[in-house]
């Protein structure tokens, strides 16, 4: 890290999203701290994928912080419910999904937030976004506004050094083929990468939401997604 480079926490969850916003963080001249979670999702496939993606990157370092967020349930991800399947796009848009874990990106900024504090850095990235996505409220722009207001009334960095904290989400109004263009510009290896919410040892499902969404922006963008899939679908992958 150079001394003229700024830290920045990059929340890393080893996908698709994640692995474009440590990118853009680096092109705009932050050293990434790059912090990941082991909340008791039900497999382990996206943390490996975080870990190649972060040291293929040059994260200055990767956190990987353990919480169990299987002590509440309520989601397909932390619970034994099943992950849906084969779901057209406007089933999609419809209601927020089973996938959805409960306060799940409020907990990883507030960890952010007490990373950012202890090393000095005034900005987070996190790689949300309110296009080709599945519903989730934590997500949206105003809530990403409002945990930033919340923020920079709860740090003593903020509140005796005047640190202002700013949450950046460069993907928030991008597709997700915007997303991949711009990740490919920049040189991101999706090969690494993991979005599946129900992965085998083969690979991706190919048929959960994030998947087929995923699918739909590489399709979109022109391009074939590099990442390995267990099935991948021979028909167009969102209807």
């Amino acid at each position: 890290m150079s001394s003229s480079q700024r830290k920045a926490v990059v929340l890393l969850s080893g996908g698709l999203d994640s692995a474009t916003c440590l990118a853009i963080a680096k092109s705009r001249g932050f050293a990434p701290l790059a912090m990941s979670f082991r909340y008791g999702q039900r497999h382990e496939v996206e943390l490996a994928a975080a870990a190649r993606v972060a040291a293929a990157q040059g994260a200055l370092r990767h956190v990987v912080v353990d919480i169990d967020l299987r002590a509440f349930g309520g989601s397909a991800l932390t619970a034994d419910i099943a992950v849906p399947k084969d779901r057209a796009e406007a089933e999609m848009a419809v209601g927020i999904p089973i996938t959805y874990v409960p306060a799940r990106n409020t907990i990883f900024l507030s960890f952010a937030l007490a990373l950012a504090e202890v090393e000095a850095a005034q900005d987070i990235f996190i790689g949300v976004n309110a296009v080709d996505y599945s519903g989730y409220p934590d997500c949206r722009p105003e809530y990403v506004e409002a945990f930033a207001r919340m923020a920079n009334l709860a740090t003593k960095a903020a509140v005796e050094d005047g640190l202002r904290l700013t949450i950046h989400t460069p993907l928030i109004h991008l597709s997700k083929a915007e997303i991949i263009r711009c990740g490919v510009g920049l040189g991101v290896d999706y090969g690494m990468t993991s979005s599946c919410y129900d992965p085998t040892p083969a690979g991706a499902c190919g048929r959960c939401d994030s998947c087929r969404l995923r699918l739909k922006g590489f399709a979109e963008a022109g391009l074939t997604d590099p990442a390995p899939y267990a099935r991948r679908p021979t028909t167009a992958p969102v209807a």
